[in-house]
């Protein structure tokens, strides 16, 4: 006589047989990640087996690979692990072959979370496991959530996964953060809660990676229809982009290619090209800040400029004298004279 267990497994392993043997991959993403666990992968959703373990020297060399990013990645961990962790749920940053690297979870859960391999060292891409959050995050590279029956192996149905993915610097899929839980009562709104959560985590993980990789540049916040905050460009001293995380890549048509020549601010972000009025302008601006730099002291700011105090009072009586042919009243106090001083 079958047990009510080995009733659920068979019944499982019909419904993904039956659903994979459908037309449904085309119209569901669940579907199809079943058919490449199934054809691709030739995993049998029945398998009992548990999951594959590295050894600890093969978690240490997984560690090493992102080691910036599990550092940067920190505060964030926490932060999500307080908002998620007083329910069962545990946090998982895992690379991109889907191993978790680092964990935030409570004590008296560990032996449960440990049994059902939600621990780090675990294998769970897509190809070992089938379909589950952090696998098949990866492969789609999109925030999802895997629930109880949506898993692909039996085995795996009493556990809930919303994961997703983060990138690096260079647009790259790097790593999958997820919250995972075994409890039977997850609501769906409380599930839409932790998507939200997560997907939060993840984006300022990736801003805090950015900005550590960049970290002697301006980063500015490139313009998105959503009002994206995680489209973030990096700026050298002299406004060229010298880089961009997926997100703005994605919302301004860059590529590796385009990256990888001069690409000024100004013409990324739609300002006008630049013509001599705008370069009188950016030498108005370099003077103006000099002179406020040195309390408006003409001798410190020529020093300051790398130019002699002659050439800084032509500098700016030519400026002067443009700025009146250009519209200036006759009687505007001259923005880049007042209140300097000769002092040395």
């Amino acid at each position: 006589m079958q047990t009510n267990s080995q009733a659920a497994q068979r019944f499982h392993t019909e419904r993904v047989h039956a659903a994979i043997a459908s037309d449904a991959a085309a119209k569901s993403a669940l579907v199809a990640s079943w058919r490449r666990s199934a054809t691709l992968h030739h995993l049998d959703p029945g398998e009992r087996k548990g999951p594959t373990r590295l050894t600890q020297g093969e978690l240490n060399e997984a560690k090493r690979r992102i080691e910036p990013l599990l550092r940067v990645a920190q505060a964030s961990l926490d932060r999500l692990y307080q908002a998620v962790g007083g329910v069962g749920c545990c946090v998982l940053l895992a690379d991109r072959d889907g191993i978790p690297l680092d964990r935030r979870g409570a004590v008296s859960d560990d032996s449960t979370f440990r049994d059902w391999g939600l621990w780090t060292g675990t294998v769970w891409s897509e190809q070992a496991e089938g379909t589950n959050g952090i696998g098949t995050c990866l492969v789609e590279q999109r925030t999802l959530t895997i629930h109880a029956d949506q898993h692909f192996y039996d085995r795996n149905t009493l556990l809930s996964c919303t994961t997703a993915p983060i990138f690096d610097h260079e647009g790259n899929l790097a790593a999958a953060l997820d919250v995972s839980s075994c409890r039977a009562d997850l609501t769906e709104g409380f599930v839409n809660l932790i998507s939200m959560a997560v997907s939060d985590a993840a984006r300022r993980i990736e801003a805090d990676h950015f900005r550590m990789a960049f970290s002697d540049a301006r980063i500015l916040l490139a313009p998105t229809r959503d009002k994206s905050s995680g489209a973030l460009l990096a700026v050298d001293g002299d406004d060229i982009v010298i880089g961009a995380t997926r997100a703005a890549r994605l919302a301004l048509g860059l590529t590796a290619d385009s990256l990888a020549r001069p690409l000024p601010a100004a013409d990324l972000l739609g300002q006008q090209a630049v013509h001599g009025g705008e370069l009188r302008d950016a030498e108005r601006a370099v003077l103006q800040r000099a002179l406020a730099r040195t309390d408006g002291n003409t001798a410190a700011a020529a020093r300051l400029l790398g130019i002699s105090r002659a050439t800084l009072y032509r500098k700016l009586g030519r400026l002067e004298t443009n700025r009146t042919r250009e519209g200036s009243p006759p009687d505007a106090p001259p923005r880049l004279l007042r209140g300097h001083s000769d002092a040395h």
